[in-house]
């Protein structure tokens, strides 16, 4: 991955509406949820969901397929782990025994 692509992506998820999909999809993984399931799931009005498909689309953040008269939409899993390799490639400086444990990280934390 590339810093061009890096940004595109950021910018992609830069919407609370939009990260809202994404963590939404990636819970119904691999299945995905067709368009009106995601506009329901998040109380959104389904122009509103469309247009930020349609650019999540469009940053290959997701996928999308036909299924007769309706479009499945997944998370793509496969571009964020690139792009997570792409924040971490260099932590500690190439020494991964440096390196925080997420895990142990995340649970330390919390704020909630």
């Amino acid at each position: 991955m590339d810093k061009q692509l890096a940004t595109i992506l950021f910018e992609s998820l830069a919407s609370g509406i939009r990260l809202d999909i994404f963590r939404l999809l990636v819970k119904h993984a691999p299945t995905g949820l067709v368009a009106g399931e995601i506009s329901t799931a998040l109380a959104l009005p389904p122009t509103n969901a469309s247009f930020h498909l349609k650019a999540m689309t469009y940053a290959s953040l997701i996928n999308v397929t036909q299924e007769g008269r309706y479009q499945r939409y997944r998370a793509n899993l496969t571009v964020m782990q690139s792009l997570i390799d792409y924040l971490t490639a260099e932590c500690c400086t190439g020494n991964p025994d440096y390196c925080f444990d997420a895990t142990k990280a995340s649970s330390c934390c919390d704020t909630d």
